[in-house]
């Protein structure tokens, strides 16, 4: 039996017939490249294919918009506790938050859409409104604000670096919007 997945099951086989599964770090919340890459879920923002990340290199977390939602807080809370409980002399990684042009997220700017999202039981309508990524840059802005204020990760800002970026679909270039300090 066939299924869309398939050609995927495919491609393991021949990366699992390599040696790539060996290079990869021994502890599994330190990347290569010390970096916490938050993005989007769109298929047209795949790092690996707009960044080059490569196996082990970064920890990716991806959501609807590549917002800073309280899940994705949690989320990097639960790595830097890990962080700082089991290898505190390690080095600390710099957290990346990328947001992109012509973004999915940003049909929740559509009140209709929104309000009959929301009946579902998705997001409430003022939740899903604050998720929209119309403009990007501005965003990426208010999100790494977001996770330089988050409570939870306030025994950590002090070791991490956290940037800004925004990439955009038609040039493919991702620039800087605020840079990582």
């Amino acid at each position: 039996m066939s299924s869309r997945f398939t050609t995927y099951l495919e491609r393991n086989q021949a990366f699992a017939a390599t040696d790539a599964k060996l290079r990869i770090p021994e502890i599994p919340f330190i990347p290569f490249r010390q970096v916490y890459l938050l993005t989007c879920v769109d298929p047209r923002v795949e790092p690996a294919a707009i960044a080059g990340v490569g196996l082990g290199e970064a920890i990716v977390a991806r959501n609807i918009g590549g917002r800073v939602t309280e899940s994705a807080i949690n989320d990097l809370a639960w790595v830097c506790h890990l962080h700082e409980n089991k290898t505190p002399d390690a080095d600390w990684f710099e957290v990346a938050i990328l947001h992109h042009t012509d973004c999915g997220s940003g049909l929740l700017a559509d009140p209709e859409l929104r309000r009959t999202f929301a009946e579902r039981g998705g997001y409430d309508e003022q939740a899903a409104a604050a998720m929209a990524v119309l403009d990007p840059a501005e965003t990426v802005r208010h999100d790494v604000e977001a996770l330089r204020r988050a409570p939870v990760l306030a025994p950590s800002i002090g070791k991490l670096k956290i940037g800004g970026y925004a990439y955009d679909l038609k040039t493919g270039v991702i620039t800087t919007v605020v840079a990582p300090e």
